[in-house]
């Protein structure tokens, strides 16, 4: 089968398409050909190894796994004997390492569900990364109906998932965006929008509940004037000289604002809880652009810049030898 192979960390021109063995699944596995997956922060991250931290979880001096991407969407080519809650040809959406390829094998148990209902491969295959981050910093904070939450970076993957999942609950959303993209963040939610190109959120005599900075572009110093007296704020970036996780310590103990900085998870139960938002009409992903595999350091490229809106799709075509 072919997968993007990255034996070191470094540049997306680093990056290989390779041919590579097809995996076989276990008794407790399944066998997926995957149609579509993502590139996206993280993925950049691990391929620059970048913070230096991200050594310590991927291999010290070079990736442990070869094969990036953790989102992805395709169809059950192979079951093991004891799996019970999935058939071949069945259309499935998920959330694992190794995504970059044309094959993938997985736990029956593992994060892991039926695509939700009239959605293409591209449309499911970003429905995990940026949303489980946002879920997860949403519940760490236990945004509530009636609360008034700020949302910087509300056009990227977690932004915009941010945006659906907190107007969801029922809470106020005011959301931060470039010029092209504020009659967008209006579509998926958000009651009042800043134009960052006119005019500066942290200026705003608002305050607020929650803010979220969901690009790690702005910092705690910054916001601080903006929250309630028992106002939280988050970041799903480490901050300047990884300063979020220290002040996520010491900021309960010394004053009633505080930093939170939840480590993000996911599991079945989650996937499980997206797919029916989706299927609801709630939650939808955003897509920027589409790239066939054979160009995913074209995508890397363009995943560095940080400005894309949404996600960033990598559609894997098969021919009859995979």
């Amino acid at each position: 089968m072919k997968a993007i192979v990255c034996t070191k960390y470094g540049p997306p021109e680093d990056l290989q398409l390779k041919e590579v063995e097809k995996p076989t699944p276990k008794n407790n596995e399944v066998l997926i050909k995957i149609h579509a997956t993502t590139v996206n922060r993280t993925d950049c991250g691990v391929l620059r190894a970048k913070p230096f931290i991200v050594r310590f979880f991927t291999g010290l001096t070079k990736p442990r796994n070869t094969i990036l991407g953790n989102e992805f969407a395709g169809k059950i080519e192979a079951i093991g004997k004891d799996v019970k809650s999935f058939k071949e040809n069945d259309q499935v959406f998920g959330f694992d390492g190794g995504a970059h390829a044309e094959y993938l094998t997985m736990p029956e148990n593992g994060v892991l569900a039926i695509m939700p209902a009239h959605m293409t491969y591209a449309e499911a295959a970003p429905s995990t990364e940026g949303v489980h981050y946002a879920y997860s910093d949403i519940k760490a904070a236990n945004i509530q109906k009636g609360q008034k939450v700020l949302i910087n970076g509300a056009t990227g993957a977690i932004g915009s998932a941010a945006v659906q999942l907190v107007k969801n609950i029922g809470a106020e959303v005011t959301a931060v965006s470039n010029t092209k993209n504020v009659d967008l963040v209006k579509s998926l939610g958000a009651d009042k929008v800043f134009d960052y190109e006119k005019e500066d959120f942290t200026k705003d005599n608002q305050t607020y509940d929650v803010v979220f900075d969901a690009v790690g572009k702005s910092s705690f110093a910054k916001c601080r004037h903006l929250l309630k007296p028992r106002g939280i704020y988050l970041s799903t970036d480490l901050g300047y000289m990884s300063q979020n996780i220290f002040l996520a310590l010491i900021t309960p103990l010394f004053g009633k604002k505080k930093v939170l900085f939840p480590i993000p998870t996911i599991n079945k139960k989650d996937i499980i809880f997206f797919k029916k938002l989706i299927e609801a009409g709630k939650l939808k992903p955003v897509i920027d652009r589409c790239y066939p595999m054979e160009q995913i350091v074209e995508a890397y490229r363009y995943v560095e810049k940080g400005q894309k809106t949404g996600n960033v799709v990598i559609t894997v075509e098969h021919n009859n030898k995979t």
